[in-house]
């Protein structure tokens, strides 16, 4: 467990005390939570992930900030590096837990929506959905980040599916790069657009690159 669970059980509680009073309950979702991001094969979607996101979410203009970081939460509560339907069973955690609460119905499939969404980075996405295009750029936003901090995550993916023969991860990463490579536009937001395209474009140019030399 990082050292920053308390801090993270103490943001978990205060976002969701005026949702579900139940003290105990509350608290029986964060564990399991916590248990979920960090099991010993998670090595980049852990908590320090999530503790990532909610930290940008402090600082960015968002419409529903309570949606948003309860997407945040649970986007990545199931995660199996070699199934395709991770995000739909995140968001089914999701809808499970918030229907416990007094969140209203439409907000509620809206978290599920904002999750279902990260299935696909590269899929055309509502232009004018501020919080769903803030939510997808913050997800995506080590691609941008500087070159150590890049390379860490694309070693912990790696690790992650420890299970794949590099003779098999490699051409299916690489797959998944040139794609991201070959979109448009990797950020939608005017300032993370502003802030890390350039340089995330440059980072998955390099990981294709060490690919194609044969690896990390």
């Amino acid at each position: 467990m990082p050292h920053s669970l308390p801090d993270l059980a103490a943001r978990w509680h205060a976002l969701t005390a005026p949702l579900l009073p139940e003290a105990a309950r509350r608290e029986a979702v964060f564990q399991k939570l916590a248990a979920a991001y960090e099991v010993p094969d998670r090595h980049y979607h852990t908590l320090h992930h999530i503790e990532n996101l909610l930290t940008l979410a402090d600082a960015a203009p968002l419409q529903d900030a309570v949606v948003v970081q309860l997407a945040v939460w649970f986007h990545d509560v199931v995660y199996q590096s070699l199934r395709s339907d991770n995000e739909a069973k995140s968001a089914e955690q999701a809808l499970a837990f918030l229907q416990e609460t007094n969140l209203e119905p439409a907000r509620q499939q809206r978290v599920a929506f904002l999750i279902e969404r990260t299935a696909d980075h590269t899929q055309p996405q509502p232009p004018d959905d501020a919080d769903l295009l803030w939510f997808l750029d913050a997800d995506l936003s080590i691609l941008g980040a500087p070159e150590p901090a890049y390379w860490e995550y694309a070693r912990q993916v790696r690790r992650e599916y420890r299970l794949v023969p590099d003779l098999l991860y490699r051409p299916g990463r690489r797959k998944v790069l040139a794609k991201m490579l070959a979109a448009p536009v990797l950020f939608r937001t005017p300032a993370m657009q502003a802030a890390l395209e350039a340089r995330a474009r440059r980072n998955l140019a390099a990981e294709i690159a060490a690919w194609d030399r044969g690896g990390l």
